[in-house]
């Protein structure tokens, strides 16, 4: 059974019975400095992850996230653009194959173009996914989530000589070996050449050589003046890999699925982008990315039902109280942001997507912990900008050019809650193209 469903109906009585507390739960826990330590699931990433931001903590935390802050700056974040409106035509071109064919699963098409944009914008590394997914490295990116996703759900295999002799501690160690050559081999070959790729540079042919994450971290200086070691580089490379293209997949999968529910609000984007792009072919700029206010509403809405992570934990350096009882120092706290995202205090008729909820008019009054798609306090998301950015240029150019309708009913998704929320049987969806836009002259 999968495990948000079990966790929720399992909870159930409990929860709905504290959910009025749930919102006053999360800001206990995510905005006291002291509950930085991430829980003990979190430690079968360590192999993978090393200690990078996501799993680290305390001073080397601190000193990390201030040090790489600045590489996700706005300003910076831009550059990637053309990126991403590259890898989304591309994926617009698979998709007009399967339009008017009926029925496909579209979790793949979008996972493999998520995949191709973070490794192009964290590397600087193109590894054709869309156009070769049997790559030995796309497939142990997927391969390793999965891996550590069923250690976490089997107690049994929780102890190293267990797993390594009766679980698939070979099979994970081998996926490790294959993940971590590649982003050292990346790595190197980019220090290497770091002293002909200044970013303001041109090439021969005269276009402006593109930036990566990984070019910054080389870049990047700690407190001290000294650089980052390649190990450092590889703890934060791999958790951009692991952190930066599952999330945003399956939120936009979930969003697809939504639209081709609710004919209605797809409209309301259509009309969005005909006002935006009129009759133009062109791609996605930063100014048409502030215009597009309704499209981020749905994406936000979309996040709100099916939050792509859907709880996280930390574990307490400290007693606390929380809702009126003494919770103890070293226990595991769960925020589940797939309850929480449903008090109806904040968002009357919940499980209703309304994606009107986040114009601002609507959205005065309400607390910050009652929404928490990127966590919250000083651990939230460090690349939500990034998100946000990439999943409004690829359902802008998947909307421009087609119309959604979905094809399963939301009992029959199932959402399977493991290190990503998914549905269990795929997101089903068809699509019909629509008249062909105008490039201009």
């Amino acid at each position: 059974m999968d495990t948000i469903t079990t966790l929720v109906h399992t909870l159930q009585g409990p929860l709905y019975h504290y959910k009025w507390q749930m919102c006053t739960f999360a800001l206990t826990v995510l905005n006291n400095p002291s509950h930085m330590d991430k829980a003990f699931a979190y430690d079968f990433l360590h192999p993978w992850l090393g200690t990078g931001l996501l799993t680290s903590t305390g001073r080397k935390w601190r000193q990390r996230r201030k040090m790489l802050t600045p590489t996700f700056h706005f300003s910076i974040l831009t550059e990637f653009l053309e990126v991403m409106c590259e890898q989304a035509e591309i994926l617009v071109e698979k998709l007009e194959r399967l339009a008017g064919n009926g029925p496909f699963n579209c979790c793949s098409h979008i996972t493999l173009c998520a995949l191709d944009i973070i490794c192009e914008t964290a590397m600087g590394k193109k590894v054709y996914a869309q156009s070769n997914s049997d790559s030995q490295y796309v497939q142990s990116v997927y391969k390793m989530s999965d891996i550590v996703s069923r250690r976490q759900r089997t107690p049994w295999f929780w102890p190293d000589f267990i797993y390594d002799w009766f679980g698939e501690g070979r099979d994970h160690d081998k996926t490790l070996k294959i993940l971590h050559s590649f982003t050292k081999r990346v790595i190197q070959e980019r220090a290497e050449n770091m002293p002909y790729m200044e970013s303001d540079s041109e090439s021969d042919q005269g276009t402006r050589k593109r930036r990566a994450f990984l070019d910054m971290l080389l870049q990047t200086t700690d407190e001290n003046g000294n650089n980052l070691s390649h190990q450092d580089i590889q703890e934060e490379v791999d958790t951009f890999m692991f952190r930066g293209h599952d999330t945003t997949a399956a939120s936009m999968n979930w969003t697809l699925h939504l639209l081709g529910s609710h004919p209605e609000v797809q409209r309301k984007v259509h009309q969005e982008l005909q006002d935006v792009f009129g009759t133009s072919g062109r791609p996605v700029n930063t100014d048409d990315l502030k215009k597009l206010k309704y499209l981020e509403c749905v994406i936000k809405e979309s996040l709100r039902l099916f939050p792509s992570v859907p709880f996280f934990a930390r574990r307490l350096s400290e007693d606390c109280n929380i809702n009126g009882f003494k919770v103890p120092q070293g226990a595991n706290a769960i925020v589940i942001t797939y309850t929480l995202h449903r008090d109806s205090r904040y968002f009357p008729e919940p499980e209703e997507f309304q994606p009107e909820r986040f114009l601002p008019e609507n959205s005065v009054g309400r607390p910050p912990y009652a929404y928490l798609p990127f966590s919250a306090g000083l651990r939230n998301c460090i690349g939500q900008r990034f998100a946000l950015m990439e999943e409004k240029v690829i359902l802008a150019s998947i909307l421009r050019n087609f119309t959604v309708e979905a094809c399963q009913k939301r009992e029959e998704l199932r959402p399977v809650g493991e290190l990503i929320l998914r549905s269990e049987k795929g997101i089903w969806i068809k699509l019909e193209k629509k008249q062909p836009q105008n490039t201009p002259v």
